[in-house]
């Protein structure tokens, strides 16, 4: 059980909001670059995020289309309860220059915060990879 903390990092994109949106909000889109796997239960509105065999549960508290999207994660311990780990995706227009940025705010009790941004940016490489920004 360790302390949560907020990394919160952006990064430039040459794609629309629109074609990067659904790769943030839909399970085939996260699936595709953030995590091995996504499951939906329709039933309970969770979606399991599964990395190397290990499920976690989540549920979308948010989302405005083509803007943001933010997943809660169910507790896994009892201290999450009060004080859960979430996860947003928030992507946000430069008016002036047209130029295209995602936020991203992970609340978790990842430890090693060079290590949490070097993972990032070696997801979000994989992303700009497949929407071509």
């Amino acid at each position: 059980m360790g302390v949560k903390r907020l990394f919160s990092t952006d990064y430039e994109f040459h794609a629309s909001a629109k074609m990067l949106y659904p790769y943030l909000q839909t399970a085939s889109g996260l699936a595709e670059w953030f995590c091995d796997d996504v499951k939906i239960n329709n039933e309970s509105k969770t979606l399991t995020f599964l990395w190397d065999n290990e499920e976690h549960k989540a549920m979308q508290v948010a989302h405005r289309v083509n803007h943001s999207v933010k997943f809660q994660f169910l507790p896994e311990e009892n201290d999450d309860e009060n004080d859960p780990a979430y996860l947003e995706f928030k992507v946000e227009t430069n008016d002036l220059t047209q130029t295209v940025f995602l936020h991203i705010a992970d609340y978790s009790d990842f430890e090693d915060q060079k290590e949490l941004h070097d993972l990032w940016d070696d997801l979000v490489g994989d992303l700009k990879k497949i929407v071509g920004g």
